[in-house]
């Protein structure tokens, strides 16, 4: 119900939403006025609710100017959306039905407008897909969508002097300097210290790395082994909407977490800055299989990112978990060595 209320509301700023049509040419300047469009002109939706700012059909269109800030940015994402959606799984026999494109498009289009300091940006097409294709219900995949983006909306906030995955990153940096520091010279030297290359398995949890199939089979593994029972806490709600945290009784055991979170238990206590997401050791899994080649192969920037993408088809989901613990366990322990 909540949902149906949130996609009316934002079928009432723009027409679109709902339709089973989606937008990939801009509808209104960034001061609010409508676009003439021949793209658009071709999408818009044949009813007369919100058509003249579709279309541009209304003379000059100053009557027509929307001047809520808000709603011009959240109008201004929305053909960058129609744009990454027909891109996103477009090899699966899934999205030939455009009525599946467009609840993906209508979901991401109802979630923009919801959260207002994120937003949409470009790589929630690909986290979304999975709830469209898994879950027939609309309104079951825009939760299970929302829910996701809790615990990985911080990597989406971006300002001019740092991205969202920032301190992902300087982990990364610190984690291969510490178990290749071979390797960790070669990329700085290639200009690569910054390791801004491993920027998309972050975003989008190598949903781009891996097949549709393998990634969510990663996926399942990377939160089972971070898995804590307090994490249902997060997605309790009062009747506002705000988010209530709440303690359901003492855990009896360490066994019911995630062995991936257990180790991270254990090691609380010496480390001040809190656990490293698992997702951390899954890339330096990938950065250490391909060491040699990176090493022989890689010289400059554009070899890296080649070398990375070329991944698919070699990165085993299993394997790779299996190494991020490994890294994880012996990371540690040579921090603990250097303290001692």
């Amino acid at each position: 119900m909540q949902y149906a209320r949130w996609k009316e509301e934002c079928k009432e700023m723009d027409s679109h939403v709902g339709s089973g049509k989606i937008i990939t040419a801009p509808i209104i300047t960034e001061d609010g006025f409508p676009i003439k469009d021949p793209l658009v002109l071709l999408e818009a939706t044949s009813d007369t609710q919100g058509t003249s700012i579709a279309t541009g059909n209304s003379g000059n269109g100053i009557e027509n100017r929307v001047l809520d800030k808000q709603i011009i940015d959240w109008k201004l994402t929305l053909h960058q959306i129609g744009l990454d959606v027909l891109r996103t799984d477009r090899t699966m026999v899934f999205y030939e039905n455009k009525d599946n494109i467009s609840k993906l498009w209508d979901i991401l289009a109802v979630y923009a407008w919801i959260d207002k300091e994120v937003g949409y940006c470009q790589g929630m097409s690909d986290l979304c897909s999975p709830m469209i294709v898994l879950l027939h219900n609309e309104a079951d995949a825009f939760w299970c969508f929302e829910r996701l983006m809790r615990r990985l909306r911080g990597n989406f906030r971006c300002t001019q002097q740092s991205v969202g995955v920032e301190n992902q990153l300087q982990h990364l940096a610190s984690i291969i300097q510490v178990l290749d520091p071979k390797l960790h010279g070669h990329l700085e030297r290639l200009g690569g210290g910054d390791y801004l290359f491993a920027f998309r398995m972050f975003m989008v949890l190598f949903r781009r790395e891996l097949s549709f199939g393998d990634s969510l089979y990663l996926w399942e593994m990377m939160w089972a082994l971070e898995y804590d029972p307090g994490i249902c806490s997060t997605y309790e709600e009062d009747n506002t909407g705000a988010v209530v945290h709440k303690i359901e009784g003492k855990v009896k055991s360490i066994r019911q977490f995630g062995k991936y979170e257990r180790e991270n238990m254990k090691k609380r206590a010496n480390d001040g800055d809190g656990p490293v997401p698992i997702s951390v050791f899954l890339v330096a899994s990938v950065l250490k299989e391909n060491s040699t080649k990176l090493l022989q192969e890689a010289r400059g920037i554009d070899d890296i990112i080649r070398i990375l993408n070329n991944v698919n088809g070699n990165l085993d989901a299993k394997r790779a978990c299996v190494v991020a613990l490994k890294l994880h366990r012996k990371y540690h322990k040579k921090l603990q060595e250097k303290k001692s």
